[in-house]
């Protein structure tokens, strides 16, 4: 064992995530001594397509 933060008893962590995340979506998994968190980032924050027209041309960015 490399490090232990705690070997045996009540443990708790806090996690401040920041605003581009979608909290409604987190998942928790615990397998074998391991909790594994996963937080996707919210649609809202993706980069996203905005068609810009110049005269009668389309062209789309990412933006």
């Amino acid at each position: 064992m490399i490090a232990a933060e705690r070997t045996r008893g009540v443990f708790s962590r806090q996690l401040f995530l920041g605003e581009n995340l979608d909290t409604d979506a987190i998942r928790a998994d615990y397998r074998d001594g391991v909790l594994r968190l996963v937080i996707p980032v919210a649609e809202k924050a993706k980069p996203r397509k905005i068609e810009i027209s110049r005269h009668d041309e389309h062209q789309a960015i990412n933006a």
